[in-house]
């Protein structure tokens, strides 16, 4: 059986940018600074790496309390944010997922994401995608993104009563992040071009397979039947 990850932003669906505008939110409402991420790359990496790169961009410390007050107020801003016209989801999602589910004795399928847990639920509720995703591994856990993959498997081990392997799963992403937190496991990766990177940028990342989206589900399911042990 296989562990596929998720990753969400870029990958799954496309907030409308409903996350930076929150966290520019919070930034304004804890700590009166306006703008704080404008020209913050985010991509890729986990909301409390984020959070603390804006609080040091703006000279603060990460340490006096201003990080769980921050997160409080992204989140409330995120539950408004999310609900705009320009978010939508990434091209064959829906069907890939049911596909996925279908085959619930071949894959278990979960979530490998910077965000924050809630923060990832809120995202996914706009669009109806929580029901798919029982567990997985968050920003929330740890800002390292490379030391989530674990804390992945071990959430799917207990509530499926299995071990897996770390050969056995599958991370789903749209960045060279998303390509790294699977290496130092052997892990596999698959790439999709659908966020800020080109699939030549995924290729010499070293994913495994890049693919511009995951439009041809049929495609996608013979990609992860090849990979099987």
């Amino acid at each position: 059986m296989q562990l596929i990850l998720f990753d969400i932003d870029g990958t799954l669906v496309d907030s409308g940018s409903a996350g930076v505008r929150a966290l520019d939110s919070a930034f304004r409402e804890v700590l009166s600074i306006e703008n704080a991420f404008r020209n913050v790359s985010m991509a890729g990496k986990t909301d409390l790496q984020i959070v603390k790169e804006g609080l040091s961009k703006h000279g603060l410390p990460s340490d006096n309390g201003f990080v769980p007050q921050i997160a409080d107020s992204y989140m409330r801003h995120l539950s408004v944010e999310i609900n705009n016209s320009d978010k939508h989801l990434k091209p064959g999602i829906v069907e890939a997922l049911e596909a996925l589910k279908l085959r619930n004795d071949r894959y278990q399928v979960g979530l490998l994401t910077g965000n924050f847990e809630k923060g990832a639920r809120i995202k996914l509720g706009a669009f109806g995608l929580n029901e798919y995703f029982a567990t997985g591994a968050f920003g929330s856990d740890n800002e390292d993104r490379n030391k989530l993959l674990p804390i992945a498997v071990e959430r799917f081990s207990i509530i499926s009563g299995r071990e897996f392997d770390f050969t056995d799963c599958v991370i789903i992403g749209d960045t060279p992040r998303d390509v790294m937190c699977a290496r130092p496991y052997n892990a596999i990766c698959i790439a999709v071009a659908t966020g800020p990177y080109g699939a030549s940028s995924l290729v010499a990342a070293g994913a495994d397979v890049v693919v511009e989206d995951l439009s041809d589900t049929d495609h996608f399911l013979n990609i992860l039947y090849f990979l099987e042990k």
